[in-house]
């Protein structure tokens, strides 16, 4: 019964609507309230804000936030997308295939799904409204195409899951570069096919850059491949840490929009803004949810659901399944990083007890994660792309299913052939 009330707390208290740091935070202090008392309780308050939030890995997340921001209110996606639309316009979708390859550039420097998919649904969707492309289509491409930026590294998502569970941040983030460029070519194979069956979706542009204009375009990409060597060329190479590279891609970042001309004190201003609102959401999620676990751990909740799955009669990959299944349906209705905080606890230490590579599942758990931001009811990508474009939600849910179903192909993938995601971070080691 201990147990049970906190859970119920907890489950209410989302179905009311209460942000996830506050019912977490609130129901884990239920929970040990009854469990052990106010002293007990006390304490805990006392050292778990903190306690929670003090390891110098956490700077790693609002330092790779600051780089985003700096290269959202920079204007540069607007750059890429056009560098990629003079050397792909052509192609059938050409305008939805260039968004795919904005965005997978977009994503090596951003980490930032929610500030890939703002950026770009700015820059490209009065683009393809101008082009006649099909609403939906493009809504759904923006969407999807700004998922990248939780794969491909620097992914926030990644490095929460390395400080959450103690896993080399490092080696994730080598781990999820070809997944990456799998799940951006899958994308692009979607575009392709759906528009070759339905030519109306994306009518054919007739442009014809020249060869001079085609390379011209490419002088406003230069700051992202100084960008994504500095950052992932320092962690391949051992020459920085993960925590420091996001510290070493926010400075790089700033000159270079600073030489640019991109950035002034009013850009400068709202980039701190949105970098301090975004890093303190996640880090009271981390709070709530630390307090939670305590709670957890009190009640040895994680070691007896751990102990009951070990003693299951059933293959180890039937476990697995019903916990990749368990976050596919969360991730319907919950925010990511909320999904990662409240599971990882549980399901971490039972993935490890089976004997499947810590590395490997976060890239597995990251996958689940990128197919909830675009799921309804709570796919986040699609309310800021169908926001930023003043268009209807529907649409944008609308145009993203062929490309979970694609997500979801990847994702079986991934499972099936483990030596895709840890073959780099293994030749990385020897």
């Amino acid at each position: 019964m201990t147990i049970a009330i906190p859970l119920i707390c907890l489950a209410l208290f989302l179905a009311f609507g209460m942000p996830i740091a506050f019912a977490l935070g609130i129901s884990g202090s239920i929970g040990l309230l009854m469990f052990s008392g106010w002293d007990s309780f006390l304490g805990i308050l006392q050292t778990a804000p903190y306690d929670s939030v003090k390891s110098f890995l956490m700077s790693a997340i609002p330092m790779f936030i600051l780089m985003a921001a700096f290269m959202t209110v920079s204007g540069i996606m607007k750059d890429l997308f056009e560098a990629a639309y003079k050397w792909l316009g052509k192609l059938p979708g050409g305008l939805g295939i260039a968004t795919v390859f904005a965005g997978a550039l977009m994503a090596a420097v951003s980490g930032s799904s929610q500030a890939s998919a703002a950026a770009m649904s700015k820059a490209v969707a009065p683009e393809m409204k101008k082009y006649k492309y099909n609403t939906a289509f493009t809504m759904g491409v923006i969407s999807i195409a700004g998922t990248l930026a939780v794969m491909i590294p620097p992914s926030i998502i990644l490095i929460l899951y390395g400080i959450l569970t103690e896993t080399g941040v490092g080696s994730l983030l080598i781990a999820a570069v070809v997944p990456g460029i799998i799940t951006a070519i899958g994308y692009i194979v979607v575009i392709f096919v759906w528009v070759k069956l339905k030519p109306d979706i994306a009518p054919k542009i007739e442009i014809n850059p020249t060869i001079k204009e085609k390379f011209a375009s490419l002088k406003n990409v230069w700051p992202m491949l100084v960008i994504i060597i500095a950052v992932i060329g320092g962690i391949y190479s051992g020459f920085v840490t993960a925590t420091e590279a996001g510290a070493l891609g926010a400075f790089i970042t700033l000159v270079v929009v600073f030489v640019m001309g991109r950035m002034n004190l009013n850009k400068f201003g709202t980039a701190l803004n949105d970098t301090i609102k975004s890093t303190t959401m996640i880090m009271t999620i981390i709070i709530g949810a630390h307090i939670f676990s305590y709670f957890l751990t009190m009640t040895q909740s994680t070691q007896k659901v751990v102990a009951l799955i070990e003693g299951m009669e059933v293959s180890r990959y039937w476990i697995l399944a019903i916990i990749i299944f368990i976050y596919l349906i969360l991730g319907f209705f919950m925010d990511q990083i909320a999904i990662l905080i409240l599971t990882l606890p549980l399901t971490f230490p039972i993935v490890v007890s089976l004997g499947f590579d810590p590395v490997w599942f976060g890239i597995i758990v990251t996958k689940t994660v990128e197919i909830g931001l675009v799921t309804p009811p709570v796919g986040m990508n699609v309310f800021v792309a169908t926001g930023a474009a003043g268009v209807k939600t529907a649409e944008g849910f609308k145009g993203v299913k062929w490309f979970v179903l694609m997500d979801m192909l990847i994702l079986i993938l991934l499972i099936v052939l483990p030596f895709i995601t840890l073959w780099l971070p293994s030749f990385m080691m020897k």
